[in-house]
This record gives C-alpha cells, sequence and structure tokens, in this order.
C-alpha cells in the first residue's frame, strides 16, 4: 500500500506537469523532452554498464538531450545538420573512444552501446514534438491532442493487460524476458487499444484537431500502438533481466526510473507518428 500510495501521489504531480507542456509546446515541450532524453540514456548506460559495457556516459547523455533540441530547432526554421552530416556522428564517437578507452577499453562495445542509447532514448523521445506539430495540426488543442493519443493508448493497453492477465492469464507470453506477462494479457491489451482508440477518434480528435480516423484506420492504430506499447515494454524488460536489476533506477519514487515510464512510448511515438500520417483525415 506504501508503493502504491507513492505511484499515485507522483501520477498526481507529474502527469498536470507533462499535460501542460504538450499543450504549450515549443520550448516547454522540448525541455521536458531533452530532460526525459538525458536521463533515460543515462539509465540505459547504467544498465549496459552492468554487463560490462562503458559507453561514453557524457558524450551519449548529451547527444541523447541534443536530439529534440535540434527538432525544435528546425521546426523554428533554423539550420541543423542535414542526414549527411549526421551520419558523423559514428566516428565521432569511435574519435571518442579511441583517445578515451583505446583498444584494452572495449571500444566497439562502448561505441554500440552509446548509439543504440542515443537513439533509443533521444531519437525516439522527439517524436513527440514531431506529432505535436504534425502535418495535421492546426492548433495547440490539436497539437496536444496527437500528442496524447498514443500516450492515453499506451496506458490503457498496460491497463487491458493487466485486467486480462489477471482474469484469464495461464499461458506464459515470454517468461525469459517478462514472467509475470501471458497471452491472454496481450490479447486484452490489443482489445483496449483498440477499444481507446475508438474513443478518442470518435469524441476527442474531431473536436480537438478536426481529425478523425476511418475503422480501418482505428483497428490500425489499435493494433499497431498495442504492439508497438507492449514490445517496447519487453524490450526495456530484456534489458533489465540482462543488467539483473528490477527498476532501470530510482529517480521516481513508486515508478522506478524515467526509462522504466517511457519504455513504451519510446516505441509507440514513432509507430504512432507512422500510423496517424498514413491514416488520418480531415474532419470540419
Amino acid at each position: 500500500m506504501r508503493e502504491f500510495a507513492k505511484r499515485v501521489l507522483v501520477a498526481i504531480v507529474l502527469i498536470p506537469i507533462v499535460v501542460a507542456c504538450v499543450w504549450a509546446g515549443g520550448p516547454a515541450l522540448v525541455t521536458m523532452l531533452a530532460v526525459a532524453a538525458g536521463i533515460a540514456c543515462w539509465e540505459f548506460f547504467r544498465l549496459a554498464e552492468a554487463r560490462g559495457v562503458r559507453p561514453l556516459y557524457t558524450v551519449g547523455v548529451a547527444l541523447s538531450a541534443a536530439l529534440p533540441v535540434v527538432v525544435h530547432a528546425r521546426f523554428l526554421g533554423f539550420w541543423v545538420p542535414p542526414v549527411s552530416v549526421v551520419a558523423l556522428l559514428v566516428p565521432l564517437l569511435l574519435t571518442v573512444a579511441l583517445f578515451a578507452r583505446g583498444s584494452a577499453g572495449h571500444p566497439m562495445a562502448a561505441v554500440g552501446a552509446t548509439l543504440v542509447g542515443i537513439v533509443y532514448t533521444g531519437g525516439m523521445l522527439s517524436f513527440a514534438y514531431a506529432l505535436r506539430y504534425h502535418a495535421f495540426v492546426v492548433d495547440a488543442r490539436g497539437g496536444a491532442a496527437l500528442v496524447l493519443l498514443p500516450v492515453l493508448v499506451t496506458w490503457l493497453n498496460d491497463t487491458g493487460a493487466f485486467l486480462a492477465g489477471r482474469a484469464w492469464g495461464r499461458t506464459k507470453l515470454m517468461p525469459s524476458v517478462s514472467p509475470g506477462k501471458t497471452w491472454a494479457g496481450a490479447y486484452g491489451a490489443v482489445a483496449a487499444s483498440v477499444l481507446t482508440t475508438w474513443a478518442l477518434a470518435e469524441y476527442a480528435l474531431p473536436p480537438l484537431a478536426h481529425l478523425s480516423l476511418r475503422p480501418v484506420g482505428i483497428v490500425a492504430v489499435g493494433v499497431g500502438l498495442s504492439l508497438a506499447a507492449q514490445i517496447g515494454d519487453l524490450a526495456e524488460s530484456m534489458f533489465k533481466r540482462e543488467a539483473g536489476v528490477k527498476d532501470s533506477s530510482r529517480l521516481i519514487p513508486g515508478h522506478g526510473g524515467v526509462l522504466d515510464r517511457v519504455d513504451s512510448l519510446l516505441f509507440t511515438l514513432p509507430v504512432g507518428y507512422v500510423l496517424l500520417g498514413s491514416f488520418l483525415t480531415y474532419r470540419p
């Protein structure tokens, strides 16, 4: 009960902050994303270090936090490095590893873990900004609605998985990675996601964003987001199990670390950006 009380109290504090930053957009949103990306990247590096890999902490965390800022700068019309320049990130990390680690410091593992950490955290969280200022968005209400759709679907996806797994869960989904998850929970998660997508497409998107989803779009977005959320959760569970830890950190009382809170969103945000861009239609 004490842990549950902590979780509820933290949620009461954090949820309004997240919603306010998403609504405000611009500097508020990019600051929240940059801070979350930097912390999540640091936590990912800690998981890697628990298995004997020493990522390039300073440059990795800095670059992860910088990715949402770069996306913001591009939206404002400032010059940002093109893809050809971004590709130089690999030589940059190899140069740092060369002088900081040398051959005795396992440079291949260090650079590999650093690259994955940057893209996995900062890269994926940047899609929240891309959704907030999607081509379909006409105002702050519409932008906030597009960001919060995958967020709400992800949360209720977890609820559906918990309830269905508790009621009918017998066969384990992937016991070597997450012993508590069942096939019944996975099916319940998909059903909850599709229902949530339908409710948002019917009652939230039209008045808030003047957008809608046809039935095929509701099914595609609901199923796609559910699968993305479940795989994202399993992926982080895989990292934590390999590292031999329960949580990525203890920064958030009752919730573990930032990475524990955004693991599913790291998958649903980019998947949501692609699917919504493919199936959304204007609704006057």
